[in-house]
């Protein structure tokens, strides 16, 4: 068979008579293949979303809302509640006295703690309190709740893998029975089993994808950075930045999520760094800048900030700042197919 060079007036027509059979020329394709995603770089000011999280509090009960979250929508991806292609992130506020119900699903969740004290979490009827700064795991479908038994609003920075478990077809959700399973356990069993270095006798890490470990607080990451600052020179892009670990396999803490804290020494400017992980960043102290492609972002303390894959970013502080941060990293990973640069 000889091949000839159609006009394009051929080529449309062929495009066309196929249509109806549902396939398309791979050569009229508009998608190419090349790194990055249709996501942009956004920030988030803590001092704008906080006036509105409040207001909801007054518009919406607990009850109705289930869980009252104010979502963190990339601009570009409006309508899909996706903070990226890959990962959900939005702002829960609880007040004085509120319960959100006990569920679970399928896409795991962490928390973030972002202001407040006395509020609680219950994860498969263990109660962990929370504190600023500490990072909550919740393994998926494991039931869960949440209380506040303290005096005023606490907010934190829910965030999952939606997206990612969508992608699958693999989305469900159950709610619990009662409205409250009473915890069990006191804050902090699970930190006894696995947040000290020891492990229990019969535990096997080949058994547990996600950490068994249910909190990691603040204190200790933040005693770890101040170490690391003292003792070692800075990395040239990340400065001090250390990952949460599965405690039995020094892995992810979720075999989707990576998640990691970092430290931005006073008068840092880092080189220019690219992955194609998607980050969601939360800033605990300090303030910056985000150098994200050709747009400069200025952070202060619990504003949240997007890095989008393969967007060429760089970080600064004057003063010096904490972030905390989770992305699809573990997910790449696992397939082979991160790269950085």
């Amino acid at each position: 068979m000889t091949t000839q060079t159609a006009t394009a007036a051929e080529l449309a027509r062929f495009s066309a008579g196929i249509s109806g059979l549902s396939l398309m020329p791979l050569w009229e394709r508009t998608a190419r293949m090349k790194p990055g995603s249709a996501c942009v770089p956004h920030v988030w000011h803590y001092a704008a979303i906080r006036e509105h999280l409040l207001r909801a509090s007054t518009l919406i009960t607990k009850r109705d809302a289930e869980r009252r979250v104010l979502v963190l929508e990339n601009p570009s991806l409006r309508g899909s509640t996706f903070v990226t292609q890959s990962l959900y992130a939005g702002l829960q506020i609880i007040l004085p006295g509120e319960i959100a119900p006990s569920h679970r699903h399928s896409p795991a969740a962490l928390r973030f703690i972002v202001e407040g004290e006395g509020a609680y979490t219950s994860i498969e009827g263990e109660k962990i309190i929370m504190s600023p700064g500490d990072f909550i795991v919740t393994s998926n479908w494991t039931w869960h709740e949440h209380g506040n038994e303290g005096t005023g609003p606490v907010v934190w920075l829910d965030g999952l893998d939606t997206p990612i478990v969508a992608l699958f077809g693999a989305m469900f959700r159950e709610d619990a029975p009662l409205e409250s399973y009473a915890p069990k356990n006191h804050s902090e069993v699970s930190a006894a089993r696995f947040g000290c270095g020891l492990l229990p006798m019969e535990y096997r890490a080949a058994d547990a994808q996600a950490t068994p470990l249910r909190v990691y607080r603040y204190r200790q990451a933040r005693a770890a950075l101040a170490t690391l600052e003292a003792a070692e020179p800075a990395h040239p892009a990340h400065g001090y930045r250390l990952r949460y670990a599965h405690p039995g396999t020094g892995g992810h803490p979720f075999p989707t999520m990576g998640v990691s804290l970092q430290r931005l020494p006073a008068g840092f400017a880092g080189v220019p760094w690219q992955s194609t992980e998607s980050r969601v960043c939360s800033v605990v102290e300090g303030t910056g800048r985000a150098l994200l492609g050709d747009q400069t972002f200025e952070f202060g303390p619990r504003d949240c900030f997007v890095i989008p894959p393969w967007t060429h970013s760089r970080l600064e502080s004057d003063s010096g700042s904490v972030i905390f941060s989770y992305s699809d990293r573990a997910a790449q990973e696992a397939l082979g197919l991160l790269r950085e640069q």
